[in-house]
This record gives structure tokens, C-alpha cells and sequence, in this order.
């Protein structure tokens, strides 16, 4: 790695600045070398928060007195008079992806060895010089999910050749009586016969264990699996094969192919170094990554956070990561949870506190005796909603539950020794029972965990948190309220609508409040055993008990890794939760991403005939209105137990404490309370079945990789083969005008407003994701490439081309554009007065030589990190940004794109100004730019006001007069 590679070799030199703070990190082994940054300040060095450490340990490490110098490391140290003043590099150890937003990464890559080479440059200098890991964990989607796979296939999907389109409950084999041992085993094993029911050994699934821990007795593996990870290949071929090239030809690339895991799973069981051994030199394992989640390590203690693809990329080329030293949070934790609060009742707690508290573009940092009764498994379910409340990370320092949690995932003693020496030496490991240890904070904020209790969040936003206990009430107060951001404005004489349906032959009636998606899927939890094992614990007593779940109602069980199947196959659940239709349908995102299959008919049309309100209940971390589906109003998280619970009651319009969850055979009324697993049993199960073994399996998995990945073939040219008729993947426009030379900055003339919208837009507005629309611009190109619906596939899948990218952007049937008046993915093209999509309006006014502006109000692309969400945009002729106030990852994005972010002065905006969008805006742009800068702004019609141009560092204005962030790397190559 090149940049380690120049302060490795001055290390035993005076060349490196800080060549005196090398020490041996002991005595008896003088080899092993780490910079003791003590030596620097250490009563200064004690008082800064952990996090703020590990960026110290970089800089000084990396400083090179160029990219890094050694001012930048003092300045890190007197953290305590320069936060939120003085900008600061940061160079991670690595550099994390995952496939919706690395592959247009690595497609600029790409496009950057052609660019470079046009102008007479080596493209083969275009590598990532910082080591890159690349996980397919995104593409997923649900044609078959258990035996609802009545459902044809995604119409967002490929062609399925090969692949049978329905099966049914009626064309499997008939079910083994499940095993009984003392063990506790349940899983459909014989310790006579090593057979499955049918007498033919069972199907091989990759990745996922296949005996019984307590008989090694062939159990059967899910089908659903296999037939979605062979669609998967086979609609994917295209993007893998380039995914296969680019781990050949780009140096320090690593890919990890699909079927393996979530990224972020992968990145804790198998990635996570805690700390790096680099040629004998010891330091901090750090990481960015293209997803806004990266941050669920630093419930491990390792400082990692989401960047932009475009950010990404920069790291990937050697560039460092500049922030404005933050300001550090303290959150306190005191106090324990009660029984029947999991490890997502403290998340969404902290999640909704946090908000409150107003912790925008800070760091947090737990300290205080309740972080030590949190396993690790609750800490990166903690720090993996860190970007719902706004944070930039949420980091845990290591102690030693950590350290123990490293044992149970196959540490050896020996490198878990060094570790924790290591740690120590530079005081980065902590007792969080010794307040003596505790740091300074910019702030510090108390939460007592004995007064949290269950809750759910929703119905359209993760931060509305509503307690268990009063969903029925607060969910009939939506009913009522008006049409926002907790409201369907339902009339009284409607709100007790009800629907009759028949689904297989039965009748089943539907209401407000009717659950139809109910999804245990990857995101933010299925890492954590306890919540797991407790959904899993909770199948297992409602099935004894009698309970079922009514067959229209999808759900699916999309695990984080091989390793939860594992676990809930070890533990015996997972027969439990196949009878009640949770089956595991692949490894990767799915629901959450938009990647779900179409719900039955018949409750499709149940819900329109009646206006109802449905319900979608999910583990994950996003419930954006029409996230799941469009025909689903109203989506809560809730913690896995919760939502089999909410899938077996049938409805959220349910008091758990006075209403039974349902009536067995024998007339009996069971309610909640009588299968919820306690704490103890969730313990003692976790206890038994997280072994190391699972971790070695899973680590065996991954680096011997699967059949199908091994046997897809692949270019090894220096430059992409581009396919001319390929409709993924494609060479984008970004470098189309890319000159050596730097033009000189040139102020916005006669632009037109391209957008006017109000607050909250997020990125799930602006970028594309999910299904592509019949209906829409994206649908249209894809139609004329020959393709029919079926194989459209998904944004994500396409987002290695840049035509279908563009033709997603702003697609959202969510939007509100104030020039429409209602939510629909179009706007008006101001000249003419048509009402046109915003793709083919953009592509007119670029045929007319306007450029493009956007209004917005407060919080313009709050959600997840997307790059597209800035890509599209620049592609559509967008050239600024005028909003009240901004989501700091995606206005970083926005400046890494070349698009000037603009901020309305305090007390002002659109409606004050008076402006209806539909004038003509002239932004004059000073040719010296600086850090809030004042720029004036005028209107055709005559009115005139300033904006302060939204630039935190010089690096920044750097990006923006280069035309971006991929011009600026791209122009030193050459």
C-alpha cells in the first residue's frame, strides 16, 4: 500500500516526523513496533475521547508532510480548542464495498483508465492503492419465498431460465417428526439414517452448514435459497463478470461474491482486524465504506463510517478523508434493561434521544457501567442505526467483552495477547466500570436502561417511536391525524372498513391495520443472537401453543450470513420458524432495498377496493412511505421476536396486554406474554450455540468462495471490454468533457428551477433504487435496448449504467414537487408548461443550453449515503442546490459531484423571498471562493438576495473548482 510504504520506510529514520514516538511493544518481543502517542502530550492525550485517539494514531503514523503533516496531528491533539474549527485528514486502513454502490465505483475506475489514457496517460497507474473489499450482498431479490412462492417472480427481474416458476407446500417432500435429543436439537435430523425424508441426501447449499452440531446428521437446507441464489447468478451474470474482472486487473481489490453474506456482517466475522499488524508495525483497524452503515464496527471498536462512492473512490486512489474535527458526544449508560426489552428497543431509544439531542455530523461515544451488560452483538446493533440519528459514528472502545467476543469468533490467544498489549500501550482499551478511564466530552448525555421498554417505530419514519403497549391507540390516532409524516387522514366512517379476500381457496378479510409484509431481513439485527434466538424461541412456543400465520401475509427471513442459519439450525428454532413461513430466502438486502416480490392479487386488490391502510412490520432500519411496497402505507420496525408476533396476530391494530395474539384448536386464547422467551433462555441458547466453530466455518466459506463464482469467466484486459448493447454495464459521461487543463470558474446564468421542493426530501427520493416502474423514463430506455418487463431488474442491479442511473433520478412515486402538487415522480418544463417525468424535462432544457438549479427547504437528503443521489443530478444539468439547510453526507456529495450547495441566509427562504420557482436564477460565483462564502443571486424578475455557498474546507472548494472529486484524482495521473 503506497502510503503506508512511505511512513513504513521512514520509520527507522529521522524522515519520518514522528520517527521518535517508535517504540517495541514489549521487551521480549522487540520486532512488533507501534508509535506510544503518549510521548506527544500525555495529560492532553488522556483527556481526548477514545475515537478522537484513533484519528491521532493515523495522522501521526501516516503523516507524510503532504497529504498529512505534522501540524494536522497537533492540531488533532488540542481537540479540545479546535473541534468544529480546524479540518483534519484521515486515513482508514481500508476501504469497505458493497455491490449497489461499489459498482459504480469500480465502473469509474474503469472509466478513469480510459479517460487517462485518452490524454496519453498509463492507465494502469489507476488502482486502488488503499486495500479495497468488495461484498455482493445487495442483489437479492424474492422470487421465492416459502411456500407463498405462488408468487411469479419479481417484474423487476430477469429472465429465470431454467428455474421453475411456483411451487408449492404440495410439491415438497413430506416432513421428517423432528429430532427430540436432550440437546435440544429440533433440527429434521435421525440418528439412525443418515438420509433426509426422501431418502436422497440433502441438496449442498454454499455457505451454509448442513449438519446437525449434535448428531452430524445431514439436515435439510432451505430450497427457497438455492433457487434464489441460482436467479441471482444467472440475472447478474453481466455485473459479476465485471466484479471478477476488476478483482483480477485492479490491484488491492478483494471481491467476496454473493450467497456469502450482508456486507457488514462479512465485515465483522471475517474483515474486522481490530487492530492491523502491517510489516510489524501495530496500529488501530479503521475503515470507510459506501454504505452508510460501515459504522456497526465501531460497536467492535473499530472507528469506521459511510462515505459516498465518490469519497470512496478518493480514499481508494490515496487521497485522504478531510472532516472538520468533530465534536464528541458522550452518551452514559446506566442502569439495565428490563426482560422483555432486546438490544432494538435501546436502539430505537438511543435513535429517537439522540435526535432529539441534535447530533448532526458529531461523533458519539458510549461510556458508563451499562456499556459493559452490552454484548457485542447489541453494540454494532446499536452503531449500525448510528446515520438514523444523524451521527457520524457511534463508537464503543474496546474492553473485555470485546475481547471475549474475539475468542468466541476464533481469535487465537496469541494475536488476541497482542491485541490487547497493544491497546493498553496506547490506552485505547477501557473499563467502562472505572470513571476514572472516563474522557472528556464536548457534551454528555444520560440514558437509563431500566427505562426502556418495548417499542416499535413508524409508520413512515424510523425515528417515530411508539411504545408496544400503545400501538393500537397510537396506530388509530394515524388513522385520524392528516396526511404527513404520522397521518393517513382516514374518515370515521371508513376507518372500520373491512374487506373480504380469498387467498388458496379460503376467505380471509382484511382491515386497517392488516399485516401483509412481515420480513425478519438483514439489516441492523440479524448479527445479534439474542434478538435472533428470541424470534426463533418465540416461533418455537407459539407453533407448540398452536398458533399459525395466515398464508397471504409474505414473510421471509433474509439472514445477515451462513452463521445465523447456523446458529437457529444449531438451536433448533428454524423448523419453528419455517412453520410459520419464515424460511431463509438468500443472504443480502432485499425488503428493505425495494427487492421484494409482488403481493398476492387478490390482497392487492382487497387493500385498493377498501383505501385500507396496510401494514409492512420488518427488522431493518428503514421505513420510508412505499419503501416495501407500494401499496403499503404504513411500515413499522420492530425487534424480530415482534415482528412474527405482529405476523401471527395479523394486525398492529392490537393491545398485546389485553388482546390474544390468537385461539389454538382447542379454543384457548394465547397471548403474547405466554411465548415470550425470557432473557435467561435467550442466554443460555446464545451461550451454547455462537461457538467459534460457526465463525471458522463461515471464514473457510468465504475464502474458498462458491462453484458458481469460481466457474464464471472473466476478461483480464488492462481497459474494460465495453458491450455496446449492454444495459448494465456501461462507460458513464462523467469524463466525457475532461480536459488536463483546469477551466477557469464561471458563474450560473438564465438557470432553470428543475425541481421546487419542500423538507425532509430525502435520498430515497433523489436516487434511484428498487423496481424499475413500467411507466418510467428508466422502463422506456430499457424497452428500446429490446429488453421486455421481466427483465428489467432492479436500479441496484443497474447502477453500472449511468443512462439508466440518470433515468432513475428523482423517480419516485414519493416525491412531492411543488410545481405538481401531489407526490408523483414529475415536473413541469417552465418554458413550454408541460407536465413532463424529470428526465425527460432535464434533457429538454440541456437541448435548449439552460442549466438547472433545485429549490428545497430544511434537511434536503437526510437518509442514506448515496452517490447517485448526487451523480444523477449532475447528469440531469443540475448545477446548484438552494436549500434551507442540508444532510451533511449528501451536501458532501453534492460538492464531490461539482454541484455548488447553497444555503438560504437564517430567517429566509423560498416563501419569505417570495419566489415561485419558475424564474430564471442568475448565481454569480467569485473566482476566489472560501469557506461560507457570500454569493448574490438574482432573478429575471428583478429580485435579488444572497445565499452562503455551503463549503466546510478548502479541500472542498478544491473538489468543486477541479468539476468534482473524479476529475481532481483523475487529473494527477497524469
Amino acid at each position: 500500500v503506497p502510503h503506508l510504504e512511505r511512513a513504513m520506510a521512514a520509520e527507522t529514520t529521522a524522515e519520518h516526523p514522528f520517527h521518535y514516538l517508535i517504540e517495541p511493544l514489549t521487551a521480549d518481543c522487540p520486532d512488533k513496533k507501534y508509535f506510544n502517542i503518549l510521548k506527544l502530550n500525555g495529560p492532553r492525550y488522556v483527556g481526548l475521547p477514545y475515537s478522537i485517539r484513533v484519528l491521532l494514531e493515523a495522522a501521526v503514523r501516516n503523516c507524510d508532510g503532504l497529504h498529512i503533516k505534522k501540524e494536522d496531528a497537533l492540531t488533532i491533539l488540542d481537540w479540545k480548542n479546535q473541534q468544529n474549527q480546524a479540518d483534519v485528514p484521515f486515513w482508514p486502513a481500508r476501504v469497505l464495498l458493497q455491490d449497489f454502490t461499489g459498482i459504480p465505483a469500480v465502473v469509474d475506475f474503469a472509466a478513469m483508465r480510459e479517460a487517462v489514457k485518452k490524454l496519453g496517460g498509463d492507465p494502469s497507474k489507476v488502482n486502488p492503492v488503499c486495500p479495497t473489499d468488495l461484498i455482493v450482498d445487495h442483489s437479492l431479490q424474492f422470487d421465492y419465498s416459502k411456500s407463498a412462492i405462488q408468487n411469479a417472480p419479481n417484474p423487476g427481474g430477469g429472465d429465470c431460465s431454467g428455474a421453475s416458476p411456483r411451487m408449492s407446500n404440495a410439491n415438497l417432500p413430506p416432513k421428517a417428526s423432528p429430532c427430540r435429543r436432550p440437546s435440544g436439537c429440533l433440527s429434521q435430523c435421525s440418528s439412525e439414517t443418515g438420509s433426509t425424508p426422501s431418502g436422497k441426501r440433502s441438496t449442498e447449499i454454499e455457505n451454509t452448514p448442513l449438519l446437525c452440531p449434535f448428531h452430524l446428521q445431514p439436515v435439510a437446507g432451505p430450497e427457497t435459497l438455492l433457487k434464489n441464489q441460482e436467479i441471482e447468478f444467472n440475472r447478474n451474470k453481466e455485473r459479476l463478470q465485471f466484479f471478477k474482472w476488476a478483482s483480477k486487473v485492479f490491484q488491492n481489490v478483494t471481491v467476496v461474491p454473493p450467497g456469502t453474506g450482508i456486507v457488514h456482517q462479512v465485515n465483522l466475522e471475517y474483515l474486522s482486524r481490530v487492530v492491523f499488524d502491517l510489516r510489524d508495525v501495530l496500529f488501530p483497524d479503521s475503515v470507510v465504506g459506501t454504505d452508510s452503515h460501515t459504522t456497526m464496527v465501531n460497536g467492535l471498536g473499530i472507528l469506521g463510517w459511510g462515505v459516498g462512492g465518490i469519497e470512496s473512490e478518493a480514499v481508494m486512489l490515496g487521497q485522504p478523508v478531510t472532516l472538520t474535527l468533530p465534536e464528541v458526544v458522550g452518551c452514559k449508560l446506566v442502569g439495565s434493561t428490563s426482560t422483555l426489552a432486546t438490544s432494538i428497543d435501546v436502539v430505537l431509544s438511543i435513535t429517537k434521544h439522540l435526535r432529539q439531542v441534535g447530533v448532526s455530523g458529531k461523533f458519539v461515544e458510549f461510556f458508563g457501567p451499562g456499556v459493559s451488560q452490552l454484548s457485542v452483538a447489541d453494540r454494532t446493533t446499536i452503531a449500525n442505526m448510528c446515520p438514523e440519528y444523524g451521527a457520524t459514528v457511534s463508537f464503543f472502545p474496546v474492553d473485555d467483552v470485546t475481547l471475549q467476543h474475539l475468542r468466541q469468533t476464533g481469535y487465537g490467544e496469541a494475536k488476541i495477547e497482542a491485541v490487547e498489549t497493544y491497546l493498553k500501550a496506547v490506552k485505547l482499551f477501557r473499563n467502562y466500570q472505572n470513571p476514572s478511564e472516563d474522557p472528556e466530552y464536548s457534551q454528555v448525555i444520560e440514558l437509563n436502561l431500566s427505562a426502556i421498554v418495548p417499542y416499535v417505530s413508524g409508520p413512515k419514519r424510523p425515528q417515530d417511536r411508539v411504545v408496544v403497549n400503545d400501538m393500537k391507540k397510537d396506530f388509530q390516532n394515524s388513522l385520524n391525524e392528516k396526511v404527513g409524516f404520522k397521518g393517513f387522514q382516514i374518515l370515521p366512517a371508513r376507518q372500520k372498513e373491512i374487506v373480504a379476500i380469498e387467498f388458496e381457496g379460503k376467505d380471509y378479510k382484511l382491515a386497517h391495520g392488516s399485516v401483509v409484509i412481515a420480513a425478519v431481513i438483514s439489516c441492523t439485527n440479524n448479527c445479534n443472537p439474542s434478538v435472533m434466538l428470541a424470534a426463533g424461541l418465540l416461533a418455537k412456543k407459539a407453533t407448540e401453543a398452536g398458533l399459525s400465520v395466515k398464508p397471504y401475509i409474505k414473510t421471509s427471513l433474509s439472514p445477515g450470513s451462513g452463521m445465523v442459519t447456523y446458529y437457529l439450525n444449531a438451536s433448533g428454532v428454524l423448523p419453528y420458524l419455517h412453520r410459520l413461513g419464515y424460511e431463509v430466502i438468500g443472504y443480502g438486502c432485499a425488503t428493505c432495498v425495494g427487492n421484494t416480490a409482488p403481493l398476492p392479487e387478490s390482497v392487492v386488490a382487497g387493500i385498493q377496493k377498501g383505501d385500507l391502510v396496510a401494514c409492512g412490520v420488518l427488522s431493518g432500519n428503514k421505513n420510508f412511505e412505499g419503501r416495501l411496497c407500494d401499496c403499503v402505507r404504513a411500515n413499522y420496525l420492530a425487534s424480530p421476536p415482534l415482528v412474527v408476533a405482529y405476523a401471527i396476530a395479523g394486525t398492529v391494530n392490537i393491545d398485546f396486554e389485553k388482546e390474544p395474539l390468537g385461539v389454538n384448536s382447542n379454543g384457548r386464547e394465547i397471548y403474547l406474554r405466554d411465548i415470550w422467551p425470557s432473557r435467561e433462555e435467550i442466554q443460555q441458547v446464545e451461550e451454547q450455540q455462537v461457538i467459534p466453530s460457526m465463525f471458522k466455518e463461515l471464514r473457510e466459506k468465504v475464502e474458498k468462495g462458491n462453484n458458481r463464482w469460481n466457474d464464471l469467466e472473466a476478461p483480464e484486459s488492462l481497459l474494460y471490454p465495453w458491450d455496446s448493447k449492454s444495459t448494465y454495464i456501461r462507460c458513464p459521461s462523467f469524463f466525457d468533457k475532461f480536459t488536463k487543463e483546469l477551466s477557469c470558474l464561471q458563474s450560473i446564468e438564465n438557470a432553470h428551477v428543475l425541481l421546487h421542493l419542500g423538507d425532509s426530501v430525502t435520498t430515497d427520493h433523489i436516487s434511484p433504487a428498487g423496481s424499475i416502474a413500467r411507466n418510467s423514463a428508466a422502463a422506456r430506455y430499457l424497452t428500446c435496448k429490446g429488453l421486455t418487463p421481466r427483465e428489467f431488474n432492479s436500479y441496484g442491479a443497474r447502477r453500472g449504467n449511468d443512462a439508466v442511473m440518470t433515468r432513475g433520478t428523482f423517480a419516485s412515486i414519493r416525491l412531492l414537487n411543488k410545481f405538481i402538487g401531489k407526490t408523483a415522480p414529475k415536473t413541469i418544463h417552465i418554458p413550454s408548461g408541460q407536465t413532463l417525468d424529470v428526465f425527460d424535462a432535464a434533457e429538454r432544457y440541456q437541448r435548449e443550453g439552460f442549466p438547472l438549479i433545485i429549490l428545497a427547504g430544511k434537511r434536503y437528503g437526510l437518509g442514506s449515503s448515496r452517490d447517485w443521489a448526487a451523480k444523477g443530478p449532475y447528469l440531469l444539468g443540475v448545477k446548484a442546490v438552494l436549500a434551507e439547510s442540508y444532510e451533511k453526507m449528501h451536501k458532501n456529495h453534492l460538492v464531490g459531484m461539482g454541484i455548488i450547495p447553497l444555503q438560504f441566509l437564517p430567517e429566509e427562504n423560498v416563501d419569505k423571498l417570495g419566489l415561485t420557482g419558475k424564474e430564471r436564477y442568475t448565481i454569480t460565483i467569485p473566482k476566489e471562493l472560501c469557506p461560507g462564502t457570500t454569493v448574490n443571486v438574482t432573478t429575471n424578475t428583478g429580485k435579488t438576495f444572497k445565499v452562503v455557498a455551503k463549503f466546510d474546507n478548502e479541500m472542498e472548494i478544491t473538489f468543486y473548482k477541479q468539476g468534482g472529486i473524479l476529475n481532481y484524482v483523475a487529473r494527477k495521473m497524469l
